[in-house]
């Protein structure tokens, strides 16, 4: 084998380890409701059932570090929805705000999916809420990563919905 051999097979194995890292974000039965890469470099993926048999909250870098909740039925009663809409663009700054959040122990998430007419542009991450400290953590986006929107979800039946404005 010659050198350019011998880089092309190590480009080829590095694709492979990538693409299949990625495939544990997402199974295929799945499809992404959203989905973006984090200013940390974290991988943030919200995913339903293509049966809506259940939505699953992942995140982790080259791993899942956190999945939530198990894949059953009753994972959509633990998901809320909310959002809010003002329209007739940035003269009236027109804002469209969705959120999906969740409590897991004592830790309220929120995935952010917002625009702001005012500046034309989207805002994305995700804020954790320290139930017992009431700190608050704010992840954000890279928002050219982001793929899917939680508009999807806004007359979704199965999904709770909520009356909590974050922003």
């Amino acid at each position: 084998m010659n050198i350019s051999q011998i880089i092309k097979s190590i480009i080829v194995l590095l694709l492979i380890a990538q693409n299949s890292t990625a495939q544990k974000f997402i199974l295929p039965n799945e499809e992404v409701v959203i989905y973006f890469k984090t200013i940390h470099g974290k991988t943030m993926v919200l995913a339903k059932d293509t049966a809506n048999n259940y939505l699953i909250y992942r995140y982790g870098k080259d791993k899942i570090e956190f999945e939530f909740p198990e894949k059953d039925t009753s994972s959509w009663s633990k998901f809320h929805y909310s959002n809010y809409l003002r329209g007739v663009g940035a003269n009236n700054e027109g804002l469209d705000l969705n959120y999906v959040y969740f409590t897991n122990n004592d830790f309220k998430y929120v995935i952010y999916d917002n625009y702001y007419a005012v500046t034309d542009k989207d805002y994305n991450g995700i804020l954790i809420f320290d139930l017992k400290t009431e700190q608050k953590t704010e992840i954000k986006a890279v928002v050219k990563t982001k793929k899917g929107t939680l508009i999807s979800l806004r007359d979704n039946e199965f999904i709770n919905t909520g009356e909590e404005i974050f922003d």
